[in-house]
């Protein structure tokens, strides 16, 4: 309960201070159109310069499909006017990488913006998991590359001690990195660690959703920082990784309880994020359905005003859900 209460007067500073307007924040606008179609509105990525789509797609999913659908998934996302796409070279293997390779780089390379990430603890580690990637990809660079999936502030300490933070600035110094975030969704304070040793990372990747504020919050420690610095904002695990449809692993469903249907729709829980200042929502869709569903979400996105999401949160928190299982991959 002290935790919401402490989000309820983040996000309502967070609004007062700079969402008013909303557009002020995110870079939001209508429509634009590229050789493929008219691509879904864009925001700002933090300060980089670069504008991306509000939804992108996962590569997980992408990877642990089957080749027939992963091609139909990265064809469907542009079809439907998605030009960001999340990778990690510890995707099934590599092989979801492998799938950009094959379906993605060759026809949409100039469109698409191709993030990528590392779990390399080391330097020599994180710049063959680069090179790894760009042959796997089959590009000479990546829009961005994230350290990825830190857990402590003692992993956090331990991988910049060991070289993988030089190693990412002299990958974007080289050009074959344009431009260097981090990544995690299991501790907050780790995520406020990497902020206080190092401002040099543009863009960070994290749980946000409608019930996080009830339980070890990203939103309510870490995302005022990430405004402050005018870093790219990647929103995650929006719909609780499967745990907002009672499941208890990743990418998987379940039968405890579900915050989906039960208090909330699925409508409410993106439109809940797409209101704060994020650049992009990463979706991970299990076939095109549930991808053309999450567009459609998007194109009819109208931002939640502060009353609806602050009535939002405490709908979701007053409902009896266990936080260790709606968001279990947090420790």
């Amino acid at each position: 309960m002290s935790e919401r209460r402490s989000f309820l007067k983040t996000l309502a500073a967070l609004t007062a201070a700079s969402m008013i307007p909303h557009e002020t924040i995110t870079g939001a606008t209508t429509s634009p159109r590229d050789r493929f179609g008219e691509i879904l509105p864009q925001r700002k990525l933090g300060n980089t310069g670069i504008k991306v789509t509000m939804l992108g797609i996962g590569g997980a999913h992408v990877g642990k499909s089957d080749e027939k659908l992963a091609q139909q998934l990265i064809e469907a996302a542009m079809e439907n006017g998605i030009r960001f796409f999340d990778n990690a070279e510890m995707y099934n293997g590599g092989l979801a990488e492998t799938r950009y390779g094959q379906f993605l780089v060759p026809k949409y390379r100039d469109v698409a913006f191709i993030m990528t990430k590392t779990t390399a603890r080391n330097g020599q580690t994180a710049q063959q998991h680069l090179e790894d990637s760009l042959r796997r990809m089959k590009t000479d660079y990546v829009d961005l590359w994230q350290i990825h999936a830190i857990s402590s502030p003692g992993d956090v300490d331990n991988r910049i001690r060991d070289g993988v933070l030089e190693v990412a600035q002299k990958a974007k110094e080289s050009g074959k990195v344009k431009h260097i975030g981090f990544t995690g969704h299991t501790d907050y304070k780790a995520h406020q660690r990497m902020l206080e040793r190092t401002d040099v990372l543009e863009t960070c990747q994290m749980p946000i959703n409608c019930f996080d504020p009830n339980y070890k919050s990203f939103i309510n420690n870490v995302l005022p920082t990430l405004v402050d610095r005018n870093m790219g904002i990647i929103a995650m695990k929006t719909l609780g990784n499967g745990g907002f449809f009672g499941g208890t692993r990743h990418f998987q469903g379940g039968d405890n309880p579900r915050i989906v249907p039960k208090v909330a729709t699925v409508q409410e829980a993106l439109h809940f994020v797409w209101s704060l200042p994020v650049s992009t929502i990463v979706t991970g869709p299990d076939d095109v359905a549930m991808l053309e569903e999450k567009v459609a979400l998007a194109r009819s996105f109208k931002e939640m005003s502060e009353k609806d999401r602050l009535a939002l949160v405490e709908r979701v928190g007053n409902a009896g859900f266990d936080g260790k299982k709606v968001e279990f991959y947090k420790a």
